[in-house]
């Protein structure tokens, strides 16, 4: 069963990022205040869950939340800043984007910067730990999912409706073949051996 609160204060928001080892396609975080009565079967860390509870979940998060936020963050901007800066700062703005404003932050995974001086815990595997968490990495994984399928439209040749932009073997046989798309990390290993690639 899942934990309600890590800490005492009224309005604990939970945040989670998905897409963080993809190749292709934007870092997006979700930020999520749960009611306290909040109770919903079968929510977990949204990797243990498979698309169709995932989807099924989405909705009745959104519907139950006091507030929910999330944020894409593009590849240009992971570029610029790297992996880990662009998944904090999207993690971020969800969170400054809340009403109410939360009184503490609860974080999946072992790294997060402070903003607006709000107090903030973070958790490893907190996204298995806390309804709240949970919440918000199946809002940010199904989020990314739905802009990786509308993208795939645009490049087809990736497959990123099944990859979502993962290092799968097939999305880097197809980067070899058909080269890089705007959509592509260009500060990641897209391919192992990245002199290979033109550019």
């Amino acid at each position: 069963m899942l934990l309600k609160k890590h800490s005492s204060m009224l309005f604990e928001a939970g945040t989670d990022e998905a897409g963080r080892g993809c190749l292709a396609g934007p870092v997006t975080a979700a930020a999520v205040i749960l009611p306290t009565e909040f109770e919903l079967e079968f929510l977990n860390d949204s990797k243990k869950l498979s698309e169709k509870t995932r989807d099924k979940l989405r909705p009745l998060i959104e519907e139950k939340a006091l507030t929910y936020k999330v944020t894409h963050l593009e590849p240009v901007i992971i570029d610029k800043i790297n992996i880990l800066n662009a998944s904090i700062k999207a993690m971020q703005e969800c969170i400054l984007q809340l009403n109410p404003s939360p009184d503490h932050i609860i974080v999946d995974g072992n790294r997060f910067k402070p903003i607006n001086g709000i107090p903030y815990s973070c958790i490893v595997k907190g996204d298995s730990k806390y309804l709240s968490i949970a919440a918000a990495s199946v809002l940010a994984k199904t989020y990314r999912d739905e802009y990786m399928n509308r993208i795939h439209e645009e490049f087809p040749m990736y497959n990123w409706k099944k990859n979502k932009g993962y290092p799968t073997e097939e999305h880097r046989e197809a980067i070899k073949k058909y080269g890089i798309t705007k959509y592509h990390r260009m500060s990641f290993r897209l391919l192992p051996e990245q002199l290979t690639l033109d550019l």
